[in-house]
């Protein structure tokens, strides 16, 4: 049993998501007005809305790369399955030199880790 009062730590679990753009380096090279465009404007009507609707919380945004907590492993799974699928068929409208991806592969979202872990409040 923990001791209660200010020793006392509060924790909590949460799923973790850190994604990135595939290829983002590359894409940036070859037009960085035109990639930060694009990527804001798929943050704005794709990603940012299905994070919200899936209970998550953007944690650190760095470039193209995203840290979301949720609390749901679940909720998480769900968010990025729907992301991916939102760009892949995003991308699909597009003409190969605004596509955000790298041709090479088929994914848009890289989905780097999803795991469970204690946070202090």
């Amino acid at each position: 049993m923990e001791p209660a009062g200010p020793g006392r730590v509060e924790r909590r679990l949460a799923a973790i998501l850190a994604a990135d753009i595939a290829g983002y380096s590359r894409l940036i090279e070859a037009n960085e007005e035109g990639t930060l465009s694009r990527l804001k404007a798929l943050r704005a009507k794709e990603i940012d809305p299905k994070i919200t609707a899936h209970h998550g919380r953007i944690v650190k945004t760095t470039g193209d790369g995203l840290l979301v907590e949720f609390a749901s492993v679940v909720d998480a799974l769900r968010c990025a399955a729907e992301t991916q699928l939102a760009m892949a068929n995003s991308n699909a409208r597009l003409c190969g030199c605004q596509r955000l991806n790298d041709p090479s592969r088929p994914r848009v979202l890289r989905i780097f880790a999803l795991s469970c872990a204690t946070r202090e409040r």
